[in-house]
Parts: C-alpha cells; structure tokens; sequence
C-alpha cells in the first residue's frame, strides 16, 4: 500500500475513533442526567466497567445507525415523506434500545421514551463531529465525492469521470430566493440582515446585483417556466379558466406543472436549461434536468418521475439530520403562534388570520423544504454536476400572511443567508469551481386584502355586477401557494385538478383570483366573450368592475375596436395604442402597457382580465386572495425581482448589441436566455434534450450531508 493510501486509511482511522470517543462521552454524560437510562448494574459497577458499557453501547448504535438506518428508510418508501420525518424519533429510538440489548451482561437499559431522546441526542452529537473533522480535511470531501461520482456512474452508466483537481471548467449553481425583491434584498444586505450577500455586493464586490421586470403575472409559475424552459406563453396567471376542456389551470398542482412544462417543451422544441448534467431542486418544473428531488411537476407521473421524492429520502438517510429538522420544524411551528398572537395582541394591521394548519405548512416551507433542498444542492456540488437551480420558497410563504417587510419575513431572511454561507463554504472544498448565482422570480407588493377593505370577494362584487345573489358575509377566497401543494404532496394527499371552484350553472361566471390579478370567464360562451356580449348579458358588470376603487383596470376583448383597457370614469383605450404613464395605466410605471399587450395574445386569457388598484405613494395593493403580501399582477415591487451574479460571469444587458445605457431584462424569457448564455461561458454549448428524454427522471444522490441550520 502506498504511503497515500496508508495516509488516507489513518485519518479515516482517527475520525471513526474520535467520532467513537464523543459518542460515549455523551452516552456517559446522559446516564448520568436521566434517570431512566442506565449503564450499570443495579449494584452498581466500576467507573471502568461503565465506560467499557457506554463505549460498547455508543459502538453498536453507530453501527446500525450506519448499516441499518439506510436499509429502514429505503424499505419506507412507501411511507408518506412527511410522516417519515415524524417516525424518525421512534425508528432512531429502537435503533439505540437494540444497541443497548447488545451490552455484555444486559446492563444498559433505558425505557422507550428515554431512548428516544438518548437516540436523538447522540445522533446530533455524532454528526456534528463527523462534519466539524470532514470540513477540516479537503481530502475527506474528495473522498466522499469520488463515491458520489462512482456510485452516479455505476447506477446510469453516463457519468463523467471528475477531476478533483478542480482542473474542469466551473459549475453553476443558481439559488432561487422565490418572492424576494430587488429593493428587499439590497435593503437587508444593508441591514446586516444578510452578510453573505453584503458580502457580495459591498465595496470590493465579487458580485453584481440588477433588477429585472417580470411579465404582466408576476409569480412563480410564469416566471420560473420561463426561466427553466425558455417560455412562459400562454400563461396569463397563477391559476386560469380553460374553456375548451372545463379545466382550472393552477401552477402549484402537480398535473398542471407538468402540462406547461410539455407545452414549453413543444414550443421551444428544447428540455430545458438544464439539459446538460443538470440537477432541479424544490421547482416547480424539472428544467429538463436529469437529477430531480422535490419538483412538483414530476409528482403527477408515474414510475421514474416518482423519484422526485427521493430527496427527502436522502435527506432523512441521516438520523442526525433528520433529528435536527423534526426539532426545528416544531420550534417553527411554535414560533409561527407565538408570532401570530402577538401581532393579534398588538392590533397590527394589515393582518389576516394565521391559524389552522398555517403553522404546520410555514414550518415545511422555512425548514423541511430549505434543510432538504439545500443538502441536495450541496450534493450536487459534491457530485461536481454541471448546472443546479433549486428554489427555497421560506421568505415567499411567511411574506404572504406577515408582510414582506415585517420582522417575521426579516428573520426569515437572516436564515436564508446563513444556508447562502453554507453553500459557499461547501464550494471551497468542491473538486470544481462553482459559480452561485442568486435569483429571485418576483417580489412582494403590501397591502391589505381587497375583502378587507370593501368587506367583499371579487366574485362578490361580479356576481352583484351581473345581478346574481351575494352571500350576505362575504366569504374569503382562499390563498393558495407552492408550499401548501408541496405539503400534500408529501403527505400523499390528493391535490383536486378539476374545476372545483365552479359550483354553479354553466351560466355562472367563473372567477379566479391570482394575488392582486382577477381572472373572469363565462364557460358559457364560446371563445373569448367579447365586449358587447357581456353589455347585453350583463349590463352594469363591467361599469361597475371599472369604476370600483379597489380596481385599477380591465382588460377585454371589443368587436369594434379589438381589445381595450377599461378604466375608471369611463376610460377606454385600444391595447393596441396603450402608453406607459397614460390612462389608466399611469400609476403602473414602465412596461406596464407591453405585458397587457402580451398578455391579450394569449389564447387562455380570460374574458374579463382584473388587475387591482395600485397606489405609488405606499406601493400597495389590494390581493384578491388572503394575502397581505401578494405577487401576481402589476403594481410595485412584485414586478421587480433580481439577479445577482458573479463579476467574472458577462453583463447580462449590455452583451445585447442593441442595449441602450438604461436597458433592463424584461421577461422571463429573457433571462433564460442570459443564463442559457452563462452556461456556454462555463462550460461550453449545451446539449438541447428532446421531449421525450426527459423520461429518464433520474434519483437523488443519498448519503449523509451537512444540514442547512
């Protein structure tokens, strides 16, 4: 054996041997403060005798912690992941009980309850040493990734073989930070709230930081197609009405997700962005990526696609891990009702009502889905792949029901950093260089809720326009989210795609609501009604839309005139002749009349398009949903997401030979396009996927990785 090799089997050596060491201090220490977990005799024994007993015990349970927990949580596929992590406690608890069984002379004992927290305890204990001294030693990483590498190759028999000189070309990982604004995030890194990103664009930057605008549907759905697949035609909303099969489309439902996900397939004749040894993480579309855990649009298919879940599988494949998240997912859920009821004692407005499951779902969003996702991506940087994008949609979730500029959605931000921190210090150890790009997909406008203000729905307000009876107590349109589908998704919950929100005759119209965007359709009526149909079927409807003083405009097809853009005082412009600044679209800022524009093309826009009032003083708006934080139509800052990239990587604007000096990005699109263009930079063209490749969903990599804290 050479003297590398004896090398590497010494300091193997030394960590399995300190790793032991801790594991029975701990074990000692904890007989010694509970009193139903013993290591001796009822005489009694010597402190000899009992050291031997907690280094025998803290060697057994490290053993079937390493060789059994892997074989449990594969044979629990099965289980529902979010239970899985609730069963954590128990399987890690008998685990220890067996270890103790194992003792010489029966002297360890401990009673159910008791080795649950013993378990727990010196799960954390040991992983926390195995990281500490694993992050010390760069070998180590090379180590673990070469096993990544190889295993990759042996399961698909397409893997690279990796260069852990860090000799290839630079990988890139892009981080989505979903709903966090431009003026959010300089603001916090201003504040200190977040000092990685600080960092970045402080004096000396390594990074620049950009605003770009988003389309008229300023949220997840439009923007992170887009972005991943390259279009987001067609997509007027979170949630439309489509008339031809009597379906609500809705973009966090997993058959939806993967519908438009085909289509931009179809369109752009193109898998993806990361078609080319990519990974997805936490999307809501795959990328084309052949590396998938947690994307909602894989969850609607059967076989491989199911794969997707496996992330959490790998995730949990790791007591230690998984001790930590269960424990931070109930201080969460604690957190959120302590929070909660304090802004209820304080009076403070605007505020909506947080109770229900509300906890539970924030809890999954800001710690399940984050720890789960962000070990994923540093796997992937260990496993040297090509290209990652993953989405953390914690600030996005508790900005909805705090507000995006509360301390609640601050704190978030703070948290959101650190996990930043961890990746790039993974990043340091990698065997290739990484790139991090951070991006968000829309922001957050304030605002109280539209029922809040005027004390009834949006479709309270149609139906009295069309002169159909009003609930007497208006009734709350449920807010919906990424997060909410994601959850009964991990409980194997079914997640209705047909049109439940339509309950009346056909006669009846439809009405949706997307944050501060109202969609309105007449399944009735053939086609896009038009203007003058609606006027003789209900003729103090759309008088009474363009006046409200919670509506800012309305969009509508006209025989005479092509479409229009109604407004208040009996505004009415051609699309075609709409201006930034005029009309009723003054108080919308640039851009506003080309993404009404685009939007009027499509062929699912609804009959009646509603966009809320917007006032440029406060920047709020009113959501048609239960949100006092929305994104979903125009108006303030949910419009103004960013990108921040590093220095080394070409301006994502001024390459465009047609760039004026004050030019932005506009669209999704766009910006695929700009990270399209990074990733032949790094690492030369990329390889488009067919539509039907991507049937070869691939399977997380496993194996235990350090948490996202």
């Amino acid at each position: 054996m050479s003297d590398g090799r004896w090398r590497t089997a010494g300091s193997a050596l030394v960590r399995v041997i300190v790793v032991w060491a801790v594991s029975t201090l701990t074990m000692l220490a904890l007989a010694g403060i509970l009193p139903d977990f013993q290591l001796q005799s009822d005489s009694g024994d010597s402190i000899t005798r009992i050291a031997f007993t907690a280094a025998w015990g803290a060697g057994a349970f490290g053993l079937l912690s390493a060789l059994v927990w892997p074989v449990l949580v594969r044979a629990l596929l099965i289980v529902p992941a979010f239970v899985l992590g609730m069963l954590v406690f128990f399987l890690n608890g008998s685990l220890l009980l067996v270890a103790l069984r194992l003792t010489p002379d029966g002297r360890g004992a401990a009673n159910p309850e008791t080795a649950v927290v013993v378990a727990a305890v010196m799960s954390a204990v040991a992983s926390a040493t195995s990281t500490a001294l694993a992050v010390r030693d760069d070998n180590a990483y090379r180590r673990r990734l070469s096993r990544l590498a190889d295993r990759r190759r042996r399961r698909t028999g397409t893997g690279r073989g990796v260069d852990t000189g860090r000799g290839e070309p630079p990988g890139t990982v892009f981080i989505q930070l979903d709903g966090v604004g431009h003026d959010v995030l300089a603001l916090a890194a201003a504040d200190g709230l977040m000092p990685t990103v600080a960092h970045w664009i402080g004096d000396g930057s390594s990074h620049r930081l950009t605003p770009w605008r988003t389309d008229w549907s300023s949220q997840t759905g439009a923007s992170q197609l887009g972005i991943l697949h390259g279009s987001n035609y067609d997509i007027p909303a979170f949630r439309w009405y489509e008339k031809e099969t009597g379906d609500v489309m809705v973009s966090s439902r997993p058959a939806s997700a993967l519908e438009l996900q085909r289509r931009a397939i179809v369109r752009t004749h193109d898998g993806g962005l990361l078609t080319l040894d990519g990974a997805s993480r936490g999307n809501l579309f795959s990328g084309g990526a052949d590396q998938l855990a947690l994307v909602l649009s894989m969850a609607a298919r059967r076989g491989k696609g199911r794969r997707s879940r496996a992330g959490y599988f790998a995730y949990f494949s790791d007591p230690a891990n998984a001790v930590r998240t269960a424990l931070s997912f109930v201080a969460e859920v604690v957190r959120e009702i302590v929070q909660s009821t304090r802004a209820r004692l304080r009076k403070d407005t605007p505020r909506i009502k947080r109770g229900g499951l509300y906890p539970f779902i924030r809890a999954f969003a800001t710690v399940v889905e984050r720890d789960v996702v962000v070990a994923a991506v540093i796997g992937d940087m260990f496993a040297g792949r090509t290209a990652v994008y993953a989405d953390l949609v914690a600030y996005d979730e508790v900005a909805h029901h705090s507000g995006p500029h509360s301390r609640d959605a601050e704190k978030v931000l703070a948290r959101l950093d650190r996990s930043l921190a961890l990746i790039v210090k993974v990043a340091e150890h990698t065997p290739r260089t990484y790139r991090i790009v951070l991006l968000s997909d829309h922001g957050q406008s304030p605002g109280e809720t539209f029922a809040g203000v005027y004390g009834l729905t949006l479709k309270d307000l149609v139906r009295a326009g069309c002169g159909l009876p009003v609930p007497r107590r208006a009734q709350h349109t449920k807010s919906a989210s990424e997060a909410r589908d994601a959850v009964r998704i991990a409980l194997h919950r079914p997640v209705e795609e047909s049109a439940v929100e339509h309950a009346g005759p056909p006669s009846d119209p439809i009405v949706l609501a997307s944050g501060n965007l109202g969609l309105i359709s007449f399944p009735d009526i053939d086609g896009r009604a038009a203007r003058e149909q609606l006027d003789r079927r209900h003729p103090a409807l759309l008088r009474t839309l363009a006046n409200h003083p919670g509506i800012g405009f309305l969009l509508v097809r006209s025989e005479r005139h092509g479409s229009v853009v109604l407004g208040r005082g009996g505004a009415e412009i051609p699309v075609s002749e709409l201006k930034d600044g005029e009309g009723p679209l003054a108080p919308f800022g640039p851009g506003a009349a080309a993404a009404v524009r685009r939007t009027d093309t499509f062929p699912h826009v609804a009959d009646v398009m509603v966009n809320s009032m917007y006032d440029p003083d406060t920047g709020c708006v009113h959501a048609f949903e239960e949100q006092i934080g929305s994104h979903g139509g125009l108006g303030g800052r949910q419009s103004r997401p960013f990108l921040l990239w590093p220095r080394s990587m070409s301006d994502p604007v001024a390459s465009h030979a047609s760039a004026a000096p004050d030019a932005e990005l506009v669209g999704a699109e766009q910006v695929h396009e700009v990270l399209r263009r990074w990733l032949r930079e790094c690492s030369g063209p990329q390889v488009p996927l067919t539509p039907h490749g991507e049937d070869d969903a691939g399977e997380a990599d496993g194996g235990t990785l350090p948490a996202a804290g």
